[in-house]
């Protein structure tokens, strides 16, 4: 059986979006399930996009979310390079074999003809005008131009394109993993440019040549890449290549949370939420933009996001570890139709596994964010202080919100005393701290004792709660009162209280 490589091959022209970091993960959890290898290579044919930065990135994004390379253009492999800008003398020589087998020709149209191309189909009502099977025998290429007058073209330097010779009247039909059959008509296409002017190929022909040497067995990307899907096919046949061509899986698109659409970074700006899994900076304008690893997001929280996007386990399980998808995934559950992107739904991801780490590792973690807030803590008293705190967070900085248990509050929410403050309130206080005074401080025994204070002075939840939690913490919410004051211990606990008391007299 031949072994299942497959590759993930994006341009660097930019962050890398989540739909490509999900494209790649697909690609990786197909290939680990079935023994395979994961190649990671750089699609840099478009020179004048390369952004200085991009490559770094894509680097840095595939192993923060644990997306382990067997090739790539840094460490290298059987079949490199793997950057296409590295290749390029390679490709020539299949351009070259194209235009010989009559499967391809030069094309010699200045800007200006192509622009005129379009306009008068145009004004012919054509629908989609473009350089196709109908057209091409109207303009400056090598099937229209005599050898002698194309072969002086050439030796003068002429600029030019090549373009691959599409045929006319045929249904270019494949199989495609998650989609079924394809099949097109052959005159829906145009002539692709497969080499350009500046000596460089297009993905067209560039994927196609790559893929070949090598030996990937399937091409699982993004839906985008559908349209041009029927050229590649017809690429395979004319290079003789036909019999090894990978299988196909195009991806549904991650659409934006409101309306209809492609999920772009102006969705993210817009409605809050980050699209790229690290922050970019752009090094021209030096926007930047945010990323999931900075707002907070655990790896595996994102990874267990992306992954449900347009694939689904068939079952009720949420909560995947990377060992689990691979595990579970297949192609066939992938569907066809766009996925919602839902930003509740990846907090509610990033809680649950952070409530799944132990109090000595979100200590750890949190550390950083009160160093850098100035907050004051006790080192030996953070483990507790997390525990608390966690079942209210999303993030591991959202644990700041209890700042107040390391320092003694000296304001109070006056909305929630003016509404609780009565007359005798002061003596329940009071009588609260003699009863506690009595306990081993400990959260069970300080609410029985609450519980027994209440019930033996005909005294309500309502009066007395708001009062113990204002005073301890400053506010109204918080975690388990008791909880907190057996954190806080009997001295601190009980000056909270008097100098609450102190603050209405």
């Amino acid at each position: 059986m031949t072994k299942v490589r497959v590759r993930f091959a994006p341009s660097p022209t930019g962050p890398l979006h989540m739909g490509g970091v999900r494209t790649a993960l697909f690609n990786y959890l197909f290939a680990k399930k079935h023994g395979g290898d994961f190649i990671l290579r750089i699609e840099d044919t478009d020179q004048k996009r390369y952004v200085p930065g991009a490559e770094d990135y894509i680097r840095a994004a595939l192993q923060w979310v644990g997306i382990k390379l067997d090739e790539d253009p840094w460490n290298g492999g059987e079949f490199g390079p793997y950057r296409q800008s590295e290749r390029k003398d390679l490709y020539r020589s299949y351009a070259d074999q194209l235009i010989d087998s009559g499967h391809a020709y030069y094309a010699f149209d200045s800007s200006e003809e192509l622009t005129e191309m379009r306009e008068r189909l145009t004004k012919a009502k054509v629908p989609s005008p473009q350089y196709n099977a109908a057209v091409r025998m109207t303009m400056q290429n090598s099937l229209t131009l005599s050898a002698d007058e194309v072969q002086r073209k050439l030796d003068a330097g002429d600029p030019y394109t090549i373009r691959v010779k599409v045929p006319r009247n045929e249904e270019i039909r494949f199989h495609d993993k998650i989609r079924g059959w394809v099949q097109v008509s052959s005159n829906a296409i145009d002539d692709k440019v497969i080499y350009k002017s500046d000596g460089m190929p297009t993905y067209h022909l560039a994927n196609i040549v790559d893929d070949h040497l090598m030996k990937i067995t399937h091409v699982i990307r993004g839906e985008e890449w559908l349209p041009s899907a029927p050229i590649h096919v017809l690429l395979y046949r004319y290079l003789g290549w036909e019999d090894s061509r990978p299988e196909f899986a195009h991806l549904p698109l991650i659409l934006k949370p409101d309306g209809n659409g492609k999920l772009s970074k102006r969705d993210g700006d817009r409605l809050g939420f980050p699209v790229f899994p690290l922050e970019w900076v752009d090094p021209q304008s030096r926007e930047v933009s945010s990323g999931y690893r900075e707002k907070g997001y655990f790896p595996e929280a994102f990874v267990n996001m992306i992954a449900f996007l347009g694939w689904n386990p068939g079952s009720d399980q949420e909560v995947y570890s990377l060992e689990g998808l691979i595990e579970a995934f297949s192609l066939e559950r992938v569907g066809k139709s766009g996925s919602k992107f839902d930003a509740d739904k990846t907090r509610w991801y990033n809680q649950t596994y952070l409530r799944t780490k132990s109090n000595q590792e979100l200590a750890e973690l949190l550390k950083p964010t009160l160093v850098k807030e100035s907050i004051p803590f006790e080192e030996e008293k953070l483990p507790g202080y997390v525990d608390l705190m966690k079942d209210r967070a999303f993030f591991v900085a959202d644990m700041i919100e209890g700042a107040y248990l390391f320092i003694r509050p000296t304001e109070y929410d006056e909305k929630l005393l003016g509404k609780k403050w009565k007359e005798g309130s002061a003596d329940l206080v009071l009588g609260l701290v003699e009863a506690f005074s009595k306990t081993d401080y400990s959260a069970e025994t300080l609410h029985a004792t609450f519980s027994k204070y209440l019930e033996e002075n005909g005294i309500g939840m309502g009066a007395a709660m708001p009062l113990l939690r204002v005073f301890i913490t400053g506010r109204g919410v918080g975690p388990g009162m008791f909880e907190t004051m057996e954190f806080l211990g009997r001295d601190e606990s009980e000056s909270r209280l008097k100098l609450g008391l102190e603050s209405r007299t």
